[in-house]
C-alpha cells in the first residue's frame, strides 16, 4: 500500500506540473481561438533569463544573498516576459486581428522559433542550474501507519503547491473579473466582443502577458529539477495530452487533465509496464490523447462546437 501511495503522489505532483504548462497553452486559446506553439519556447526564455539574472545581478550590484538575487531575478524576468507579451501583440498580433485561425497558428510557430533563436543569441547555448532553495532530500510521510513510510520528494511537493496556488488563482481570475469573462468573450467572437466595446488589443496583452508568467513559474520549476536547457522547450509537448483531455478551452479542465495524464503515466508504468517491457509512460498520455480525439475532441471540459449551416 504505501509503494502505491508513493507511485500516486508522485503522479499527482507530476500532474500538477503539466497542468501549469498546459494553463498557458489554454490562455491563449481562450483569448485568440488558436492553439499557441510558442509555450515551450516562453517557458524556455523565462527559464534562461531567471538563470542568468539570478547570477549577473549580484555581481552587477556586489551582493552575496541568494534569497535577494532570486527575487530580483523573478521581478526582472517577470517583466521581460510582459514586455515580450507587450512586443508579439503589437508587431504580430494586431496586424492579424479577424484573420484566419491557420494564419494565427502560422504566427505562434513564427513566435516560437523567433523566441528560441533570442534566447541562444542573448544567453548562449550552455546548460544553466535554477537554485531556488527548493529542498532536494526526500520527505517519509505516514510513519506511523506504514512501516517505513511513504517516500516522497520534497522539491515536488513545493512545486506542486505552487503550481496548483498558480492555477486556482487563474481559475478564480477568468471566473470572477471583469477582465476573466472580457477574455472569454474575446474567446468566442472576436468581432462580437469589438462591437460591444472591448479592447482587442488590450485583452491581448493582458492574456499573453499572464501566459507569459505563468511560463515563468514552470521554467523555475521545471530549470530547477532539469536544468535550463533548449529541450527544456519540448516538454510543453508533454502537456498536449492535458489540454486535448481536459479541454481547450477550460482552465478547470487543464488541472483535471493533468491529474489524470501523471497518474495514469506513474501507475501505467509501475503496473503495467513490466508486462509490456516498459516504455508505457513514454507513449501513454498519447495513446489516451488519441482516444479522447476520436471519442470526446472537445476533451472532459471543453465546449462542444455545433455549426449550423
Amino acid at each position: 500500500m504505501a509503494f502505491f501511495l508513493e507511485t500516486l503522489f508522485g503522479g499527482l505532483m507530476s500532474g500538477m506540473l503539466y497542468a501549469l504548462i498546459g494553463l498557458g497553452f489554454v490562455l491563449i486559446f481562450k483569448a485568440s481561438g488558436v492553439f499557441n506553439f510558442a509555450q515551450g519556447a516562453m517557458v524556455l526564455l523565462a527559464a534562461l533569463c531567471m538563470a542568468r539574472f539570478s547570477v549577473w545581478i549580484p555581481a552587477w550590484f556586489g551582493f552575496e544573498s541568494k534569497f535577494l538575487a532570486n527575487l530580483l531575478a523573478m521581478i526582472v524576468t517577470g517583466a521581460m516576459m510582459v514586455v515580450v507579451a507587450w512586443a508579439i501583440e503589437r508587431v504580430v498580433l494586431r496586424h492579424l486581428v479577424n484573420q484566419e485561425l491557420t494564419t494565427l497558428l502560422m504566427a505562434t510557430l513564427g513566435i516560437s522559433y523567433f523566441l528560441d533563436g533570442a534566447g541562444q543569441i542573448m544567453f548562449g547555448s550552455a546548460v544553466y542550474a535554477i537554485d531556488v532553495g527548493m529542498p532536494k532530500d526526500p520527505m517519509f510521510l505516514f510513519e506511523g501507519m506504514f512501516e517505513g513510510g511513504v517516500l516522497v520528494n520534497a522539491e515536488d511537493m513545493i512545486a506542486a503547491a505552487v503550481a496548483a496556488a498558480l492555477v486556482g488563482a487563474l481559475a478564480l481570475f477568468f471566473q470572477y473579473t471583469a477582465t476573466g469573462r472580457a477574455l472569454r468573450a474575446v474567446a468566442d467572437d472576436h468581432q462580437a466582443a469589438q462591437s460591444i466595446g472591448i479592447p482587442l488589443n488590450r485583452i491581448w496583452i493582458i492574456v499573453w502577458a499572464v501566459a507569459g508568467l505563468v511560463a515563468l513559474v514552470a521554467g523555475i520549476i521545471w530549470g530547477s529539477k532539469l536544468g535550463v536547457q533548449f529541450t527544456l522547450s519540448t516538454v510543453a509537448l508533454r502537456a498536449l495530452p492535458v489540454v486535448i483531455l481536459g479541454g481547450l478551452t477550460s482552465v478547470p479542465g487543464a488541472i483535471i487533465g493533468g491529474l489524470i495524464i501523471g497518474v495514469g503515466e506513474k501507475l501505467s508504468e509501475v503496473y503495467i509496464g513490466p508486462m509490456v517491457g516498459g516504455g508505457i509512460e513514454v507513449w501513454f498520455a498519447y495513446v489516451l490523447a488519441l482516444v479522447f480525439l476520436l471519442f470526446r475532441p472537445q476533451g472532459l471540459f471543453g465546449e462542444k462546437i455545433i455549426d449550423r449551416v
